[in-house]
């Protein structure tokens, strides 16, 4: 069967790929990790999807936590290189919503439970994963690498969009690149995905009310008018709290030897 490359398709794949490569030149963990979280492949990889936003899209929210987790366990804890580390945290996730995909309704009821698991799920994340200054890091690795690495993650998406459904919406593509260039500050990216989920639920619930009558367009502009007043006042509540103890989050220690490459 041929593969058709839509107009939002190539937007995607280019999208993705600025993004990527911008992150990777802030070397300041937070605002790396501010810049890892904005939506724009969700935006323009529900456009290339072209279906309505369901409950699919909100588990991916946690599907998305899930993987930067995995790769900061993978990574801290059993010291795997990060190359592996980035690569089965999205196999994961893959396989994760390519399960969860066909079972999951497209329901009303699906979607507002979702919603609400999701929210939850964030709110709890937000109040218990403390602040810890971790170093900054400036990309090393050439643009003539990372550009077909992500272009080529964001490929297969879209050959495997029919599978993912509103999961394909939320995979990691800009986390691929994004993980390796955080791998110094994986603690303070994961830190920051809980906002980004406190944003997204509100973002995708006004999508879900809006999409009908304003088409998918410009429930997505609203959405994102929602999304940033949420991100914004809660990301700078973050910024001003201070190093706190880990406590009973993750048993998980970074890097033994601040600073150190690994």
């Amino acid at each position: 069967m041929p593969i058709h490359f839509g107009t939002w398709d190539i937007i995607l794949i280019v999208a993705v790929s600025v993004q990527a490569t911008a992150l990777a030149y802030i070397p300041q963990p937070r605002l790396k990790a501010f810049a890892y979280v904005l939506p724009f492949p969700f935006t323009v990889a529900t456009l290339a999807l072209g279906r309505p936003v369901d409950a699919t899209n909100v588990l991916g929210v946690i599907l998305l936590f899930a993987y930067i987790q995995g790769v900061r366990l993978l990574y801290d804890g059993l010291r795997l290189p990060i190359v592996a580390s980035i690569a089965l945290a999205a196999l994961g996730y893959a396989v994760a919503g390519y399960l969860m995909a066909p079972v999951v309704p497209a329901t009303d009821t699906a979607f507002w439970m979702a919603a609400a698991v999701t929210l939850a799920v964030a709110i709890v994340l937000y109040l218990r994963i403390p602040h810890r200054e971790e170093k900054g890091h400036r990309t090393t690795l050439p643009v003539y690498i990372k550009l077909p690495v992500v272009a080529a993650v964001v490929v297969a998406l879209v050959i495997a969009k029919g599978s993912l459904q509103g999961f394909m919406t939320l995979f990691p593509m800009v986390g691929v690149v994004g993980a390796y260039e955080s791998r110094h500050s994986l603690w303070t990216t994961g830190r920051q995905v809980p906002v980004w989920m406190l944003g997204m639920v509100p973002m995708m619930a006004v999508i879900r009310l809006t999409q009908g009558t304003l088409g998918l367009g410009g429930a997505l502009a609203v959405g994102w008018l929602v999304f940033l007043s949420v991100l914004v006042p809660l990301t700078r509540r973050q910024w001003k709290e201070r190093s706190q103890p880990l406590g009973s989050f993750s048993p998980v220690e970074p890097s033994a030897v601040p600073g150190q490459p690994r």
